[in-house]
C-alpha cells in the first residue's frame, strides 16, 4: 500500500484531469451553471488533496506538526510549506479565494449564470466568478501537482 501522501496526490491528479475535461470540453457544449459549480467544488477537493499530500510528506520528514484543526493545517501550509513548493503569495491568495467561494456556495440562497459568469448570492454579499478565474484556479492546481511531483516523487 502506497504512503498516504502518494494516495492524496493520485486522487488530486485524477480529479484535476476530470475538471480539465469538464471545463474545456463539457462546459462549452452545455453551458450549465451546475457544471461550473461542480468544477469549482472538484477543484477545491483536488487542491485540498494536494495540500494534504504536502502536509503528510512534510510531517513524515518531521518538518511540521499536524493539527486536528484543518484551518491550522492550512495556515501551516501557507506559512511553512508553500514557499518550499514554489507557490507565490498570489497563488496562495487564489487558493484561499477558491476555498472561500465554496463556503459562499454552501451558504448561498441563490446562484445563477449570466454572460459566462457564475453569480453566487448570499444574504450579505454577492460573488461574481468569471470563467477566466476558474481557468486560473485550474492552472494553479496543475502547477501545485507538478511542484509536488518534482519536490516529492523525484526524491523517492
Amino acid at each position: 500500500m502506497p504512503p498516504k501522501f502518494i494516495e492524496y496526490l493520485q486522487e488530486a491528479n485524477r480529479i484535476t484531469r476530470t475538471v480539465d475535461h469538464l471545463l474545456y470540453v463539457t462546459y462549452p457544449l452545455i453551458q450549465d451553471k451546475k457544471i461550473l459549480i461542480k468544477i469549482l467544488t472538484e477543484l477545491k477537493k483536488s487542491t485540498a488533496f494536494c495540500i494534504n499530500s504536502i502536509l503528510q510528506y512534510e510531517y513524515l520528514l518531521k518538518r511540521i506538526p499536524l493539527y486536528k484543526d484543518p484551518k491550522m493545517n492550512f495556515k501551516n501550509f501557507i506559512n511553512k510549506c508553500a514557499p518550499r513548493y514554489q507557490m507565490s503569495s498570489i497563488e496562495n491568495q487564489k487558493i484561499t479565494e477558491l476555498f472561500q467561494i465554496i463556503e459562499n456556495h454552501k451558504q448561498s440562497s441563490m446562484e445563477f449564470k449570466k454572460n459566462n459568469q457564475l453569480i453566487i448570492l448570499t444574504e450579505t454579499s454577492q460573488k461574481i466568478i468569471k470563467i477566466e478565474t476558474i481557468k486560473e484556479f485550474l492552472q494553479i492546481n496543475k502547477k501545485l501537482i507538478e511542484n509536488i511531483k518534482t519536490q516529492i516523487l523525484d526524491k523517492i
